[in-house]
């Protein structure tokens, strides 16, 4: 007479031999555009959606910077980026305002941050032009980077072309009627006014304090790009700066 209780043992048996099989049968059956596209959620964004995505990122940051900083009282109402007068004339000014000749001052103060302004909106097609020329390996250092390293990026490989693109809008603002007749009032009440004018070049004071002043608002744009997902705009954004 057969053992009854080697049944259930026998069945079990069998259960795990057929779960096995189909197991097998389903991974041979498995299509390979499946795995496919497993890899591909795991690995990420191509190289190619890597780049683009910071190209939209940083055309959004550059183009919304240039249209704070390029607009009537940009600079002159912003506290972060006026342009006050250089160091060497500052406490001149602060004497001129207390013996009643504070207008002098402010006309001199208005004109060089009318003068950024004017010349601000030059910057957009440089760099667009930039950012035509990125590669993915500037790309990834950008994305790896710090929270200003887009900005630092465009600082090494536009200042150049900026400060070109700038300084005859700055000179010409510069030169009307008012602004220049004020600086030299002011440099001839300074003590030693005639060295400062010397050694001092407006032009280039101006043009570089608002290449400051951009930097400072395309940093502040990119910040908000990487730490705020309201402010990434694309789907592509969101997934690139999500798995940065």
């Amino acid at each position: 007479m057969k053992n009854p209780m080697r049944l259930p043992a026998f069945a079990a048996v069998l259960a795990v031999f057929f779960c096995t099989c189909a197991t097998a049968q389903l991974t041979e059956n498995r299509k390979p555009a499946d795995a496919a596209t497993e890899h591909q959620e795991a690995s990420g964004p191509s190289d190619n959606e890597i780049v683009s995505a910071l190209k939209q990122a940083l055309e959004l940051a550059t183009g919304k910077a240039v249209a704070i900083a390029g607009k009537p009282d940009g600079f002159l109402d912003n506290e972060a980026i006026r342009i006050l007068l250089p160091p060497k004339l500052q406490s001149v000014g602060k004497a001129m305002r207390l013996i009643g000749e504070g207008e002098t001052v402010d006309v001199l103060e208005i004109g060089m941050n009318r003068a950024a302004e004017r010349a601000t909106p030059q910057a957009k097609q440089i760099f667009l032009d930039a950012l035509k020329k990125m590669t993915f390996r500037d790309a990834r250092k950008i994305l790896a980077g710090g929270d200003t390293a887009a900005t630092e990026y465009f600082e090494q490989t536009c200042s150049a072309d900026l400060r070109t693109a700038f300084s005859p809008i700055v000179h010409s603002s510069l030169h009307r009627v008012g602004v220049i007749k004020n600086y030299d009032h002011v440099i001839k009440t300074a003590p030693g006014g005639n060295a400062i004018a010397n050694e001092f070049d407006l032009d280039k004071y101006v043009v570089g304090k608002t290449l400051d002043g951009l930097f400072y608002e395309i940093g502040q744009q990119e910040i908000n790009i990487r730490t705020n997902a309201a402010a990434q705009t694309t789907a592509l954004l969101k997934e690139v700066f999500a798995r940065k």
